[in-house]
């Protein structure tokens, strides 16, 4: 495996299943060019100090830990079961998923008929999950004593045929939909850029993963605002300012005609459709709204 991954370049672990596509995505918002062929663990990326190498999400900060791949992208949920949180140094959170901006929560969950109420009517019973390890933690500090055993995939189906399951949800809407009741949450998780302890001390590579997780969380950042831009009258300038978020800054250009002037502001989505109506009576002109890539506090 190291052998595919140069020593002269930064080692990158890549979560491949269901993060897969969303990382990719976020990675290309950040201005990378990831491209996967069919089969292939090994990405292709535009950047020559950059290898990467696909892992299933479960295994990545191991191998970060192991000294693989220089670091990697994998849930906070899987470095705590694996037990190397002390292990790895956290580069930063970055809250993206498979489907929404939600955290994942791992949750303890019963059929809707169940007589199970709490963690600690559990005793005796029999729990399936693929967090082993948190799980067993979990009851353990309630001094609850319980069979945990590992479940490889539709663990909703188990919850009927066992006592109860740990499972990971997003919305908790695949829940519902199978008639189950949610008693507690173990654990929340987001994905979480790390690094090897040893790889972190060398200066180009410490810069070079600083530089990663920068753009990362502009990416993030800018998902959920637009730029927003108009012509605004001199005479009405402090009217359509007044109508701007409190605590945006605007870019104010002067035009060629001195009567006009340009006006620039990043802003949520959301404010887009409540401010264009009003700026347009306020006297705006030429409003354009346009996606944004990357927003770099």
């Amino acid at each position: 495996m190291t052998d595919r991954l140069p020593q002269s370049t930064l080692r990158l672990g890549l979560p491949s299943g269901s993060l897969q596509a969303s990382t990719v995505e976020l990675f290309g918002r950040a201005g990378y060019r990831i491209s996967i062929a069919e089969r292939s663990v090994f990405p292709r990326i535009d950047d020559d100090k950059l290898s990467a190498v696909l892992f299933r999400a479960q295994e990545i900060s191991r191998y970060v830990v192991d000294g693989i791949v220089d670091c990697g992208l994998t849930g906070y949920d899987w470095i705590v079961e694996n037990g190397n949180e002390k292990d790895v140094v956290e580069i930063c959170e970055l809250v993206y998923s498979r489907g929404s901006s939600n955290p994942a929560r791992w949750v303890l969950a019963v059929p809707e008929e169940s007589t199970l109420r709490k963690a600690e009517d559990f005793s005796g019973k029999i729990i399936a999950t693929e967090l082993v390890n948190t799980t067993r933690r979990y009851f353990a500090d309630k001094g609850v004593k319980v069979n945990v055993e590992f479940s490889w995939g539709t663990t909703e189906i188990k919850a009927r045929l066992l006592d109860g399951i740990v499972d990971l949800t997003e919305t908790g809407s695949s829940l519902r939909a199978n008639n189950l009741r949610i008693l507690d949450t173990l654990l929340t998780s987001t994905p979480r850029l790390i690094a090897n302890k040893s790889a972190w001390d060398i200066p180009w590579k410490r810069e070079k993963m600083e530089n990663i997780a920068m753009l990362l969380k502009g990416a993030i950042e800018a998902r959920a605002k637009v730029g927003l831009k108009m012509n605004v009258p001199e005479s009405r300038l402090a009217e359509v300012i007044g109508f701007l978020p409190a605590e945006k800054s605007p870019t104010v250009s002067r035009l060629a005609d001195s009567q006009w002037v340009a006006v620039e502001v990043i802003l949520e989505e959301k404010q887009e459709r409540e401010l264009i109506p009003a700026l347009k009576r306020a006297g705006a002109t030429g409003i354009i709204t346009y996606p944004l890539n990357k927003v770099i506090p």
